[in-house]
């Protein structure tokens, strides 16, 4: 019988996870640039219907006015007054995206439109209402 030296039976029963640690590395790195990631206003809202809606690309500002006059910007309950300040924040952040005003039905013609008047006010010009589809 052979007897085998001490080095050559631990090189040959190990697994090098190098490889295997670098493909997984590699994966997570391209899942996570290629994911996209959903926007949300924060409170869900009944819009109204409308014959003529189209799906709005690039928006990166979601804008949710409840049944109670309500005004939510990215899950949190923004105060009216501080709309325009939260509205250029996010805007220096991506200057090419707009605005989409998710109001609801019952919602208040007033607030909605101060909310449309402090994003033009902030510098985005690209504000849109959300509907939902006949």
């Amino acid at each position: 019988m052979r007897k085998h030296s001490k080095g050559a039976e631990e090189s040959s029963g190990e697994i090098d996870l190098t490889p295997m640690l670098d493909v997984v590395f590699i994966m997570l790195i391209f899942f996570i640039v290629t994911a996209s990631f959903i926007k949300e206003a924060g409170v869900e809202v009944n819009r109204p219907e409308a014959s003529t809606s189209s799906k709005k690309e690039n928006v990166n500002i979601l804008i949710a006015v409840t049944g109670t006059n309500e005004i939510w910007i990215d899950k949190r309950r923004v105060d009216k007054r501080a709309v325009r300040s939260v509205v250029e924040r996010m805007h220096a952040e991506n200057p090419k995206g707009a605005v989409v005003i998710q109001a609801d039905k019952a919602s208040n013609t007033e607030t909605v439109v101060s909310v449309l008047d402090s994003s033009r006010a902030a510098g985005v010009y690209d504000v849109s209402l959300a509907t939902e589809d006949n």
